[in-house]
């Protein structure tokens, strides 16, 4: 179908005019039951009806690895790419995936964004910023290497590196052994006369790794680390810096406070100043875009930065491509058109879309297909519920997931709008605390959302879909291979707050579906990327020629 074209097929037996609403289930997998799955052990009635219900109308769906754009199927998903495929109906190639095509071919060191930087490598110093981890989720320790020796091989004389420790993609404690793995490229290179050093630090939920402007002091702190140098604890080395920080009673990788390292004199080894060049290495977007307002605004008025060195500042990819942020990058991102959200607007279909702040640009930007801002302001209404800041999200597990579905109930019930799309971000946010008892609580306060939609789609003779963007709440403990959980040295369970490799539900229904429709069973490993041609069904068109296939069909009744 040309781009130009954009009207959709009717459906040959679907009609129009019902309100479809689509509800997605941040961090809701599908595993086995035990007491580590949070959604079995929680009250969750109302998914459990849809589950237990009519098995035509429920199925899951792949959410993570290639079924997602990653490059492997070792790769869990994330709410990112998760929505982009929803949104997109189509697989395209994200985050890792490009970086490592831009890596292998060394395209990376040919294009706009590193021909840039690489002006203040001859006087300057060149500031890697970003998450030490190999978790893949947001950026990958590999990947890191080979940005430091592609870097160094090609002129920079003097690399600092920014450290953000994890513990959140990946187990509690592993940044001592990354800290030591870099640590040791780094000291090969002082061996060649680069002079290459870590020059500060701090656990991700704590410094620089915020999102959607829920809490500007985490930004702060990492600013006044990395360019202005200052931090309340003071090291001589990495290592030592994150061993001692870990020692501090109930400490963990996603906490540390921020840290700089200094030399003898007890000046920092590091920071950003005038000709320098900086990037930051994450490839994920929703962490780094204020680190990239900061660095790049004039008039940016968020925090007091002090100082704002004269720099050369690329992404490892482009974080917003509507703001053009940051305006060079390493890597260019996928090149996302065409999708649902805009066929549908485009063939009249009035759309709302709501969520709280923390997964706000999920069913907003990335359903979008990385676009802020709307198709047709005419005939969408995105609404964004502010998060609460300052606290973890196991302090008020029920979130806002109850007026995230009183304004969608009232959006329903206005009969303004022909589609409701939600993300309901408790069993992500709260499974991402590790705190089992609130995850529980979390699940529960998710399904009673559902149920207050559901309800309202019932009395408007309407059609949803709930489904999930990957798996997270449903196994909150880590797993030999045998899938027994694995323990600490003190006989403990060992807490997952990763998100997983498990499927995701789909499940329709409501008055207004045809009672002919059921899921199709030739499609034998269907992903999310099946899910826009099959809401495309549900308003009564045909997908495009070249989205993944729905996943119903309509059998006479």
């Amino acid at each position: 179908m040309a781009t130009s074209d954009w009207t959709l097929p009717d459906h040959p037996t679907l009609p129009k005019g019902k309100t479809v609403a689509v509800v997605v289930l941040d961090g809701w997998g599908e595993a086995s039951p035990d007491q580590y799955n949070c959604i079995h052990v929680a009250q969750t009635p109302v998914m459990d009806s849809l589950k237990n219900g009519a098995p035509e109308k429920w199925r899951l769906v792949k959410a993570h690895g290639t079924a997602v754009g990653l490059p492997s199927d070792d790769d869990m998903g994330n709410s990112e790419v998760g929505h982009n495929a929803l949104g997109a109906g189509r697989i395209f190639a994200q985050g890792a995936k490009l970086v490592d095509a831009a890596l292998a071919s060394g395209k990376i060191w040919e294009d706009e964004g590193f021909n840039y930087i690489k002006e203040s490598f001859d006087k300057g110093t060149l500031h890697l910023i970003g998450l030490l981890s190999d978790g893949g989720v947001h950026s990958r320790l590999d990947q890191v290497q080979l940005i430091v020796k592609g870097a160094s091989e090609r002129g920079a004389k003097r690399i600092r590196l920014h450290i953000l420790t994890d513990g959140r993609d990946v187990l509690d404690g592993s940044s001592v052994g990354f800290v030591e793995t870099i640590e040791k490229d780094l000291a090969q290179l002082r061996e060649q006369g680069v002079d290459a050093r870590i020059a500060s630090g701090g656990g991700r939920m704590y410094v620089t790794m915020d999102r959607y402007e829920n809490d500007w002091s985490v930004v702060k702190r990492g600013w006044d680390a990395q360019v202005l140098g200052e931090a309340p604890y003071k090291f001589q080395n990495a290592l030592e810096a994150v061993k001692t920080l870990r020692a501090e009673p109930k400490a963990n990788d996603q906490y540390l406070p921020p840290f700089v390292i200094v030399d003898e004199s007890g000046k920092s080894v590091g920071p950003i100043v005038d000709g320098d060049a900086v990037v930051t290495f994450n490839f994920r977007a929703d962490r780094m875009v204020m680190l990239a307002k900061a660095l790049e605004f004039p008039d940016f008025d968020k925090f007091d930065r002090v100082r704002v060195p004269k720099i050369k500042y690329a992404g490892m990819l482009q974080y917003d491509g509507e703001l053009k942020l940051p305006s060079k990058y390493l890597v260019s991102p996928p090149l996302i058109e065409r999708t649902s959200g805009e066929y549908l607007v485009k063939n009249g279909v009035r759309t709302f879309a709501c969520s709280e702040t923390v997964k706000f640009g999920h069913v907003t930007f990335f359903w979008n297909g990385n676009r802020s801002g709307y198709f047709d302001e005419t005939k969408e209404e995105y609404v964004e519920i502010p998060s609460d800041s300052g606290i973890t999200f196991n302090e008020q597990p029920k979130m806002k997931a109850l007026e995230i579905a009183e304004r969608t109930r009232d959006a329903i019930l206005s009969g303004k709008f022909d589609q409701v799309r939600i993300n309901l971000p408790n069993g992500d946010m709260v499974g991402h605390t590790g705190d089992i008892e609130a995850t529980v609580v979390a699940c529960k306060a998710a399904d009673e959302a559902v149920k207050m939609v559901l309800d309202a789609v019932e009395q408007v003779g309407g059609i949803y879909l709930v489904t999930a963007d990957h798996g997270n709440a449903e196994d909150m403990v880590k797993r030999n291979k045998a899938g027994q959980p694995m323990l600490d040295k003190s006989g403990s369970i060992q807490i997952l707050t990763s998100h997983t490799l498990q499927p995701v539900p789909v499940a329709i229904g409501g008055p207004g579906l045809h009672p002919g429709v059921r899921f199709r069973s030739d499609i034998q490993t269907p992903g999310l990327a099946n899910v826009a041609a099959t809401v495309m069904n549900l308003h009564g068109f045909q997908a495009p020629a070249d989205y993944e296939t729905t996943l119903i069909e309509v059998v006479d009744k």
